[in-house]
């Protein structure tokens, strides 16, 4: 998920109850200065080294596969990456050359309607269905050895949604797993930080605002292209937890809004009543890390200190100063502890232990003078 009602429903309802309340124009556009102002010209272009079209339910999903860096040590496991709600692969534009370096064969796919994947019925725009489209990526790209898989948001639901379907692929093959800011369950609770009464709204007034634009896709192009300040605003403020580069910014408002309003709407419903909590037991006895955003308004932080009460021997970051775009936003966070959960997976498959008990940490970042401070603590899960 990213800014908006998980994804881009939340930005227009969200607009329209803060225009209600009477926060003014002015006001957005002077709370998305200082994105502005840091803003950098990024290259977020990734060449592969290979490309393939997996065929899952008659639906071509595009996948791309990374070997190796040059140079570095060949690891056995293959890591899996699998992005969020109106994202694409692009969203572990970092990650993937961390891990790459760091001797792992990394696989990266588009969900189903998303990025160059193709458009499926909307019937089987389900969280359950991503479960089977992961299982079919691995079988056709990853067809034997262990594998490493990692979420952000929806795909992080995917990978629990995989789990319940197919368990013998957990228990025979996944020697290591990662969920970067999502959620097990209870979605339909979550206020955006927008306080009850509006969060109330924006569940009751969201799904229905994206259902009617999904048949308007050209009225919904232009007004973006209309209102690109206002969409920079949101975005920045749903997605991040502090001052990220203003290209940043426009590089995730690019992959929210190129995602299909049809895709977006159809996925909403799966999302609300996403509930897998029960199902982390999989896990157990696996290398895991949770991760999250202390600020994350999309799922917050209870959602991540819940499924770490189900799997007490994950690894628990929680990073200070973030929000949900995580992985694009402290991606140096992102890549020591996911490259460090490689490695651990790696020992666990060389000592044919799979379980280690991790002890839950808060990494802190915080920004003073405009330098990053970085502390480490460790802590009890809260």
């Amino acid at each position: 998920m990213a800014g908006g009602v998980l994804g881009v429903g939340i930005g227009i309802v969200a607009a329209a109850a803060a225009a209600a309340a009477g926060v003014g124009a002015e006001r957005l556009v002077r709370a998305r200065q200082t994105a502005i102002d840091l803003g950098v010209e990024d290259d977020f272009v990734d060449i592969p080294d290979h490309e393939a079209a997996v065929i899952s339910d008659a639906v071509p999903l595009h996948v791309e596969i990374d070997d190796p860096s040059p140079g570095s040590p060949t690891r056995q496991p293959t890591v899996v990456l699998s992005h969020g709600y109106t994202q694409h692969h692009g969203v572990w534009h970092y990650q993937r050359k961390a891990l790459r370096d760091a001797g792992f064969r990394v696989v990266l796919w588009d969900h189903r309607g998303h990025g160059q994947s193709e458009i499926g019925d909307p019937a089987s725009y389900t969280i359950e269905q991503l479960g089977r489209d992961l299982h079919e990526v691995i079988g056709q790209i990853v067809p034997k050895g262990p594998l490493i898989l990692i979420g952000h948001s929806m795909g992080g639901m995917a990978i629990m949604a995989l789990a319940e379907q197919f368990p013998e692929v957990v228990s025979e093959r996944v020697v290591g797993a990662g969920f970067i800011c999502t959620s097990s369950g209870a979605l339909s609770t979550v206020d955006f930080g927008l306080g009850k009464q509006i969060g109330a709204a924006v569940h009751r007034l969201g799904p229905g605002t994206v259902s009617r634009l999904s048949t308007r896709q050209k009225l919904v192009d232009t007004a973006l292209r209309a209102g690109r300040d206002v969409e920079d605003f949101l975005v920045h403020r749903y997605s991040f937890g502090s001052d990220v580069p203003m290209a940043v910014v426009r590089y995730t408002a690019d992959m929210i809004f190129q995602t299909p309003m049809s895709v977006i709407s159809a996925f909403m419903p799966t999302l609300l009543a996403h509930e897998r909590t029960d199902g982390l037991a999989a896990f157990d006895g696996i290398e895991t890390l949770v991760m999250h955003g202390q600020q994350d308004r999309i799922v917050p932080r209870k959602h991540a200190d819940d499924m770490v009460a189900r799997m007490p021997h994950s690894e628990y970051i929680v990073v200070e100063a973030s929000g949900h775009m995580l992985p694009l936003e402290h991606p140096e966070i992102v890549n020591t502890e996911v490259v460090a959960l490689a490695e651990r997976s790696c020992r666990a498959v060389d000592s044919g232990k799979r379980r280690a008990r991790g002890v839950p940490r808060n990494v802190t970042d915080l920004r003073a003078g405009g330098r990053s401070r970085r502390t480490t603590k460790r802590a009890a899960a809260k």
